[in-house]
């Protein structure tokens, strides 16, 4: 499995401490044209909203500007909350994407609000929020609307989503718990399970088996597929891989405290004194964490592959120095061995 392992990148626009969105986002285009030319295989953006870190807010927009300043790796939506919108309008935006960037594009759908339940209700205000419990409809209709296949029955049969007759972007079903994985299986969907939130992690291979167990084959897929999305911090040293993760490890604290602020330097970070109750909480998220040296990293990545049993590995790297973030993808590529151009899907 080692020299098979596929890499692709889940990337959230991480905003540094005394920086702009505008720059989390140019930089965000900078790191999908220097991981295309590294081989990696797609480029997921993450949607967030209302939070001071993470500039991602539209990962519809960001999806056209990297695809348009790239040539040939796939790029996608890691991913859309679809509760907040309206299935034909995904489908249509979707294809309008796919349209412009035909076989490189990527729809990874989920069902979390991207942030607070009070940004989560701006975002359908004045209607009231999505009941959960429709989430399995509103991804059926998705999906019919992006293949053309409306029931006739269906209030909005006579809809076209267009423009015009283009392909359908692949579509994933994301998510961190075993629901998500059985309506994946149902629905015979490919599923990416995000071992880097660092919740119940313990239980992910388990939930990916699961997804394995009960797939049942659609036209949009004859097996199962699982891809897993891995917190990843690679330096030339296992010492500086842990300096330059102490902001990282910060900023996680800060945020779960509702710390409107970025990603903060490295010195900060350095002489931050962790109360008891946040360093414990920050030990249990490092234990899901994947920081070190390159062959550490390359021997740690290929132990969750084995326990998840794929191939399709997706990496999440937050730091804050933008040099530093390339820098730890070049290391995963070189100590993988991938060639300079993208190897095929």
């Amino acid at each position: 499995m080692n020299s098979d392992i596929r890499l692709s990148v889940v990337d959230q626009s991480p905003v540094r401490k005394g920086g702009t969105a505008r720059d989390a986002l140019t930089e965000t285009i900078e790191l999908a044209r220097a991981v295309e030319a590294l081989g990696y295989r797609r480029f997921w953006v993450a949607e967030h909203h209302n939070l001071a870190n993470f500039a991602g807010t539209s990962p519809e927009i960001l999806i056209g500007q990297i695809a348009a300043r790239t040539q040939s790796i796939r790029v996608g939506s890691g991913g859309v909350m679809l509760p907040h919108y309206s299935a034909f309008k995904v489908a249509e935006v979707f294809r309008m994407l796919e349209t412009l960037f035909p076989g490189r594009i990527d729809l990874g759908i989920g069902r979390a609000p991207g942030s607070d339940q009070i940004t989560a209700a701006a975002l359908s205000y004045p209607r009231p929020q999505l009941d959960v419990r429709h989430y399995p409809r509103i991804v059926g209709d998705l999906l019919n609307f992006l293949h053309d296949s409306v029931d006739a029955e269906h209030p909005f049969a006579s809809l076209h989503a267009g423009p015009g007759e283009s392909t359908a972007p692949d579509v994933w079903l994301l998510g961190s718990r075993a629901d998500s994985a059985a309506m994946a299986a149902e629905m015979g969907l490919p599923f990416s399970f995000a071992h880097f939130f660092g919740l119940a992690t313990e239980h992910g291979p388990t939930i990916a088996e699961m997804y394995r167990q009960n797939f049942k084959p659609s036209e949009y897929l004859a097996e199962p597929k699982v891809n897993v999305a891995l917190q990843v911090l690679c330096a030339d040293t296992e010492e500086d891989a842990q300096r330059i993760g102490a902001s990282r490890n910060l900023s996680r604290v800060r945020s779960v405290q509702g710390v409107r602020e970025g990603v903060p330097p490295i010195e900060e970070a350095l002489a931050y004194e962790y109360r008891p109750d946040e360093w414990a909480y920050l030990s249990k998220m490092k234990q899901s964490y994947i920081d070190g040296a390159p062959e550490q990293v390359k021997e740690k990545i290929e132990a969750l592959a084995e326990a998840y049993a794929t191939d399709d590995i997706g990496i999440v790297t937050i730091c804050y120095d933008f040099s530093d973030r390339v820098r730890s993808y070049e290391l995963v590529a070189e100590v993988f061995g991938m060639n300079e151009q993208s190897r095929p899907l």
